[in-house]
C-alpha cells in the first residue's frame, strides 16, 4: 500500500523537511476511525503528521504514527449520551460551545508549529479557522453523507428556518455569525458548517443519497479507508461452532443502554440452530440484566468489529456510518435498527440497496428480527447485490488514493518537494 517517497518541503537553508499535515477532529470513533487508516498512509509516505485530539483518543491516534496534539474538550461523551437532547437545536449547539473555547486551545498548541495543509472532519469547526489564519490548504474528510445540489432546498431550509424563529435558535446564529466574522471568515453559517472548500468522501458512494447531484469539483468519493485493524485485535468461531453461521449485534459505541433490545436479541438467537452470536452491548449494560445466555450467544462489551464481519453472515447494526460501509465492504447482509442522527437515513439507505431491512427500534421483538435475519441470508438477490457493491467498493480507491489526492493537494500550492 504504502511508497518509498519521501516528499518534503524546501527550507531556508535549501534542504527539504516532511510536509508538516494536521489532522483535526473529536473524541468519537465514528469521527476518528475513518480518518485512521489515511494519516497511517500519509506517515508511512514519509510525512509529518499531527492529530489535534482530545486524550481519550491520544493513544489510538498515536498508534498511527502520528504525533497526537492535545485539547480539551467538553462535547458531551459516550457516558451519557442523554446529554445530547432530542430536538435539532441540542444536537448542533454543543459543536459551535467546544468550538469557541476550543480555537484558542488549538491556537496555542500549534504556536510556531504551523502545519503546511489542514484535514478536519466535519465536526472540527476550528481546524476551518485556523487554515484560513495560517493561509494553507484545507481539505475536509467527511464520515458521512455531503451535501447535494438542491440540497438546501429540499433539506437544509425545511430543517433550519423554523430553528431560526426561536429563541435558542437566534442565539446560535448570532453568535456563530460573530465569532465567524471575528476571525474573518466571509461566509454564512450554513455554509461554513456545511459547504467545505475541499472534501474526501469516506464512504462509499452507494451510501450517499443523490450521488449524480453532488458537486465532484468539491467532493471525491474515495470509499471505505479501513485498513487491516489489526491493533483491534482478531476473532474467531469458538471450538465446535467452525460449521455455524455467524450473527454479529452491535449498536456502536455511543447508544447502547439498550437492555431490552438485547434481551430481544438473546430470545431471538439464542439456540438457534447452526448459528453463533456476537452480542456487543457496550460498558452501560451488566450482561446480567439479560437474563441466562445461551451458549451459543457471546455477550462482549467491545468487539473487533470488522475482524468479526470478515467472518460473519449477517450484522444486526444501528447503521452507523461506520458500520454500515463495513457491512457493504464485507458483503454483510443488514437488519438496520438506528438510534439516532443519520442512523435513520442510512437505514433507509441501505434497504434501498437491497442489502438490508431497515426495523424501527419499537419494531425490533425478537420474531420480527429473526424473521428478517433469516429471510436476508437466505435471499440470492442479496448475496448478488452485496457482492456487486463491494466490487463498486473497491473500485474507489480507498487509502491509497485519498492519500495521492492530499498529496496532489500539497503538490499544488508548491507546499511539496519535487
Amino acid at each position: 500500500m504504502t511508497t518509498s517517497r519521501t516528499p518534503g518541503i524546501p527550507g531556508s537553508s535549501g534542504a527539504s523537511r516532511p510536509a508538516h499535515i494536521a489532522m483535526f477532529s473529536i473524541a468519537a470513533h465514528g469521527h476518528v476511525n475513518p480518518s485512521l487508516d489515511v494519516i497511517r498512509e500519509l506517515v508511512a509516505r514519509g510525512h509529518r503528521v499531527t492529530y489535534a485530539i482530545p486524550p481519550a483518543f491520544a493513544e489510538k491516534v498515536a498508534e498511527t504514527g502520528a504525533e497526537p496534539k492535545l485539547w480539551n474538550s467538553v462535547l458531551p461523551t459516550a457516558d451519557a449520551p442523554e446529554a445530547w437532547g432530542t430536538e435539532l437545536i441540542d444536537h448542533i449547539e454543543p459543536f459551535l460551545t467546544d468550538a469557541l473555547q476550543a480555537l484558542p486551545q488549538l491556537a496555542e498548541v500549534y504556536a510556531g508549529d504551523e502545519p503546511d495543509l489542514v484535514l478536519y472532519d466535519i465536526t472540527s469547526y476550528p481546524a476551518r479557522v485556523l487554515a484560513h489564519r495560517w493561509g494553507v490548504p484545507i481539505v475536509q474528510l467527511s464520515p458521512n453523507l455531503v451535501a447535494w445540489e438542491g440540497y438546501e432546498e429540499e433539506v437544509g431550509r425545511p430543517m433550519f428556518e423554523p430553528l431560526k424563529q426561536t429563541p435558542r435558535g437566534k442565539a446560535f446564529y448570532e453568535t456563530f455569525g460573530d465569532w465567524l466574522t471575528d476571525n474573518g471568515i466571509g461566509i454564512g453559517v450554513e455554509d461554513f458548517m456545511g459547504r467545505p472548500d475541499r472534501c474526501l468522501v469516506l464512504i462509499p458512494k452507494a451510501l450517499q443519497p443523490h450521488a449524480d447531484r453532488v458537486d465532484t469539483d468539491r467532493y471525491t468519493f474515495v470509499g471505505a479507508c479501513q485498513g487491516d485493524r489489526a491493533a483491534q485485535g482478531t476473532w474467531r468461531r469458538p471450538a465446535g461452532a467452525e460449521d455455524r453461521k455467524v450473527l454479529l449485534i452491535s449498536l456502536g459505541s455511543t447508544f447502547t443502554k439498550q437492555p431490552g433490545f438485547y434481551r430481544e436479541c438473546v430470545r431471538a438467537f439464542g439456540d438457534l440452530p447452526g448459528w453463533q452470536v456476537v452480542l456487543q452491548i457496550g460498558k452501560h449494560v451488566d450482561p446480567a440484566e439479560l437474563g441466562e445466555i445461551p451458549g451459543n450467544v457471546e455477550v462482549r462489551d467491545w468487539v473487533p468489529q470488522l475482524a468479526i464481519l470478515r467472518e460473519a453472515d449477517a450484522f444486526i447494526t444501528h447503521a452507523g456510518a461506520g458500520g454500515s460501509q463495513e457491512g457493504l465492504a464485507t458483503a454483510t447482509p443488514m437488519v438496520a435498527v438506528p438510534q439516532a442522527a443519520d442512523q435513520f437515513g442510512n437505514a433507509d439507505m441501505l434497504q434501498a440497496l437491497g442489502v438490508a431491512r431497515h426495523v424501527p427500534a419499537e419494531e425490533a421483538t425478537a420474531e420480527t428480527l429473526r424473521a428478517a435475519v433469516l429471510d436476508l441470508v437466505a435471499d440470492p438477490k442479496v448475496a448478488r447485490q452485496l457482492a456487486a457493491i463491494q466490487r463498486g467498493m473497491a473500485a474507489e480507491g480507498g487509502t491509497p488514493r485519498a492519500a495521492d489526492l492530499i498529496e496532489a493537494e500539497l503538490a499544488a500550492t508548491g507546499r511539496e518537494a519535487t
